[in-house]
């Protein structure tokens, strides 16, 4: 029977078993076996299929781990999910197995910063060029396409400033040149968009964010396609990354909820986004709220619905004004990540942003992130509308 994702992920990965309704915590170093024989069985089924969950060692994982891998595979139809440490060790992992020396990344300019960091900075020591593309201009995408572009790296939307971009486009030139894909899907998940089913070789989402949903946990998963197996398993098996089944089991449980969550993080959100349109202060919202508008065409085009983060473009030439108002939220949290089911708000500076090339901002225009939780609504809306009033 064809049933739908909200019940897949109320009622998969029960055990058994154990006759628990989540898989227990499986901690393990050493996988035991009964002999010699049992081993060598278990390393054949591994090499035969890598994705069995037939592990000879800790470090491949335990039978939480796979059980989040399991749920996390038909959640994103791909060929299989990896689990690292970090969302950041996703990055990490999807760019490292297709890139060699000599090679070409293009990058979203406005990606999340450390992802700056690694591609700009970083991999230029072992001679990958990293080159960013204007993210709202797909015409200086096609335009910096080279014989040595090996990846195409999006983020979709845009870290702070939330640019969506035209995804058939990038992966129709990107097949045509035969040249790998990579998007940073933290913001949708696979539950409002499956990047996999769309076209993409490699899709990261931080499992930090909305899969765990309660901030206390750190993760991350990069879904893959069939065709990039073989290099991501290979570097996989060296980088040694490796989620915890303590954090595994923590990302499991809270994907039961993951649509309930997200549905009512879409219906808060959208009514913040309304209410911070009509406030003189406030000169844009990046948030897919207004109808008509080209974010909201190819929000639309792609996506079941929207998450809780935005970004909110405020003018005043009284920078201490504006981290005021900041400072002045009651309900919101100050504070790195998001995805939990608290308000979050963060003034990005500069540095936050990195060093883009294509947010053109003047000396009296601030960038304000803003995570919409689970509360109530007009609470929220009452919040901040007191504290814009500090803003001068």
């Amino acid at each position: 029977m064809k049933i739908n994702l909200r019940t897949f992920i109320k009622h998969s990965g029960k055990d058994f078993h154990n006759q628990s309704v989540n898989p227990p915590v499986v901690r393990a170093s050493t996988i035991i076996f009964k002999n010699i024989g049992e081993i060598e069985n278990t390393e054949k089924k591994y090499l035969k299929d890598p994705r069995s969950g037939n592990f000879n060692y800790g470090r491949q994982g335990t039978a939480t781990t796979y059980a989040l891998q399991r749920i996390l595979k038909e959640m994103e139809e791909c060929y299989k999910v990896y689990l690292t440490p970090t969302g950041f060790g996703a990055v990490f992992l999807a760019v490292l197995s297709v890139v060699e020396p000599g090679d070409e990344i293009l990058v979203t300019d406005s990606v999340y910063s450390p992802t700056r960091l690694l591609t700009q900075d970083y991999l230029r020591k072992f001679d990958v060029k990293s080159i960013f593309y204007d993210p709202k201009n797909f015409d200086d995408l096609k335009n910096k396409i080279s014989n040595k572009t090996k990846l195409i790296f999006v983020e979709n939307p845009g870290s702070n400033t939330f640019e969506f971009q035209d995804l058939k486009k990038i992966l129709s030139i990107a097949k045509k040149n035969k040249i790998y894909t990579a998007i940073d899907n933290t913001w949708g998940t696979p539950y409002l968009i499956k990047p996999i089913k769309l076209g993409f070789d490699m899709s990261i989402v931080s499992a930090t964010k909305y899969y765990s949903g309660h901030s206390d946990v750190m993760g991350g998963t990069l879904a893959i396609n069939k065709k990039v197996f073989k290099l991501v398993e290979s570097t996989n098996r060296v980088t040694g990354l490796r989620l915890s089944p303590d954090d595994a089991y923590l990302i499991l449980r809270g994907i039961r909820t993951l649509d309930v969550r997200m549905d009512k993080h879409h219906i808060n959100a959208l009514k913040v986004a309304k209410f911070l349109s009509k406030q003189k202060k406030v000169t844009k919202v990046y948030y897919p709220y207004k109808k008509n508008s080209q974010i909201y065409k190819l929000w639309k085009k792609y996506y079941s619905g929207a998450s809780g983060l935005m970004g909110l473009r405020i003018k005043s030439k009284n920078k201490k004004s504006v981290k005021s108002f900041v400072n002045s939220l009651k309900l919101f949290g100050y504070g790195y990540s998001w995805g939990g089911f608290e308000s979050l708000a963060l003034y990005q500076s500069q540095r936050q942003l990195g060093a883009r090339g294509y947010t053109n901002l003047n000396s009296d225009e601030h960038i304000i992130r803003l995570h919409i939780g689970l509360e109530d609504p007009s609470d929220i809306i009452n919040d901040l509308k007191q504290a814009l009033k500090k803003i001068k």
